[in-house]
């Protein structure tokens, strides 16, 4: 058996891998092109936490054979796809970044055409190269869904009119153009599976927060860890702040809620769903959330916690140049995740008391790049 991990190297990637790597016999084929670190410095910033070289990088992992390549690339995808003909597809690979994708024109129309394309030439690729029995799990993301006032459903949900009733996919609804790449990725792979009956599971990630996994632990190779105003999650950078010193900004009132899930359960639960595979059925979808979580309850854990490690953060509030409800509740159904990934690694709190135990140690690294935390003019 073997399985493909795209975007081996990110902040999900990487600890992904190497729980793969270390649970299970598989050969593990894992692609990047490493352009997270690119786009990065391009935003004048680092990983609060050094990570390793890209040379040498997956070197001592027995069955993880590196390959570097772009997968927006449809050539190389093919050939990809002929020569190590997956059982499984993991995609994680993709621009991220919603506040990246909106600071032009440029970055919206490099955003949309990269993960489309990563997306689609791994389907058409799966299907021209007859590998349709291949599970292709994708993470998209929670923002899809936008922010309903009703509960959100795991998937699809109930439509009726007319006095008819009928299962539709959830409205694609998201609030930026990176989000929208999701939302249309998202039906892509509903057309895929019905057209090619191809085996999908569509993960729609939440906000990540965390440092370390047993995995990276072990191996004394941390993933990174961004704080900057592009990529940094919002759990991750208001721990930065702290620890450079630097009022939490918060926006509005901060009573709008966020669905959050820890670095530990979200690579938990794609470790699990590449070994127990797809229902079978459909597109399965999960909602990799544990539970939303408001602004100012984040900013004030951090603030607590903080005080165990010496820290004396302090929160600010700042005109939310978002347009959002900031009394958004965010209801999210998550039935089908928490029985993916069983019990709980990580609570918000145990989170935070780790973020922070790991970036007291690179205090100065951030108080150094701390102009990065507010939108700024980037390199070229």
């Amino acid at each position: 058996m073997t399985i493909l991990i795209t975007g081996a190297d990110g902040y999900l990637g990487w600890p992904t891998t190497l729980r793969l790597a270390d649970r299970l016999d598989e050969r593990i084929v894992a692609v990047d092109n490493f352009s997270r670190r690119e786009w990065v410095t391009e935003s004048g910033s680092v990983s609060a936490v050094p990570i390793d070289e890209t040379e040498g990088r997956f070197d001592g992992l027995d069955n993880v054979s590196f390959v570097s390549g772009d997968v927006a690339d449809r050539d190389f995808v093919t050939q990809l796809l002929e020569v190590y003909e997956p059982e499984t597809v993991l995609h994680l690979a993709s621009q991220p970044s919603a506040p990246y994708s909106a600071i032009n024109g440029e970055r919206a129309l490099f955003t949309q055409q990269n993960n489309i394309s990563m997306n689609l030439n791994l389907l058409h690729g799966l299907h021209e190269a007859g590998l349709e029995d291949t599970h292709f799990i994708e993470t998209t993301t929670t923002g899809v869904y936008g922010a309903p006032s009703f509960t959100i459903p795991e998937g699809g949900a109930t439509m009726e009119n007319q006095g008819e009733r009928d299962e539709v996919p959830f409205p694609a609804m998201g609030g930026s153009w990176y989000h929208q790449t999701k939302s249309f990725e998202a039906g892509n792979m509903r057309l895929a599976e019905k057209e090619w009956d191809l085996p999908i599971s569509d993960v729609r990630t939440a906000i990540v927060y965390g440092t370390e996994t047993e995995e990276t632990e072990s191996l004394g190779s941390p993933t990174r860890f961004d704080f900057d105003y592009y990529f940094g999650t919002v759990v991750n950078r208001f721990c930065a702040q702290a620890v450079a010193g630097y009022p939490i900004t918060v926006y509005g009132k901060g009573e709008q809620r966020k669905p959050m899930v820890s670095l530990k359960d979200a690579v938990e639960s794609l470790a699990n769903l590449v070994e127990q595979g797809h229902s079978g059925e459909g597109v399965d979808v999960y909602n990799q959330v544990t539970r939303p979580v408001a602004i100012i309850e984040l900013a004030e854990t951090i603030v607590e916690v903080g005080e165990e490690f010496g820290l004396d953060a302090e929160i600010k509030h700042y005109e939310n140049p978002r347009t959002e409800n900031e009394e958004h509740k965010m209801e999210m159904e998550n039935e089908r995740f928490a029985e993916l990934v069983g019990e709980q690694q990580q609570d918000l709190e145990e989170g935070i008391r780790d973020i922070l135990g790991t970036l007291v140690e690179y205090q100065d690294r951030i108080v150094a790049h701390e102009d990065r935390f507010l939108p700024g003019v980037l390199t070229e």
